[in-house]
């Protein structure tokens, strides 16, 4: 039936972008460089080592350091409308566009409900997905 703001009143968008939040659990050898596997799988037991302290040794979007920069940035012109769906793997995590807001945000992903609007910063639950609309008023970089 398409995504609805708060009133039931249909809201269209120009593009759709993905971001995927990743957070990897790489193990170092004694020298404190990060170690290297020939095939998958081998990294098991280092994996379980490093993934038990919770903390990521790299937090990526979209699987690499800087895929979303240069020409992989997403881009909008004056006058779009961009939905940009967040999809975070492992932890809570709090996205936000900055020079901007989130026209309309579904924070936990179900479109079904009504979103919340103007937001800032959303809320995004490990292991969940959410969306956000906004619509591009003025020219500049706004960064995600």
């Amino acid at each position: 039936d398409g995504l609805k703001d708060g009133h039931g009143k249909p809201i269209t968008y120009d593009r759709a972008y993905y971001v995927g939040e990743q957070d990897y659990y790489i193990s170092k050898n004694e020298d404190g460089e990060y170690l290297s596997y020939e095939t998958p799988g081998e990294d098991f037991a280092d994996f379980l080592t490093a993934a038990a302290t919770l903390t990521p040794s790299h937090v990526v979007f979209n699987g690499a350091v800087g895929a979303l920069t240069g020409d992989k940035a997403m881009k909008a012109n004056v006058g779009e409308t961009v939905l940009i769906i967040h999809a975070q793997a492992n932890r809570d995590t709090r996205p936000h566009l900055i020079g901007g807001h989130g026209d309309h945000v579904w924070g936990s992903g179900s479109f079904a409900d009504a979103p919340q609007s103007g937001l800032e910063t959303w809320f995004i639950a490990g292991g969940s997905a959410g969306a956000a609309v906004y619509t591009f008023r003025q020219p500049g970089l706004y960064a995600y």
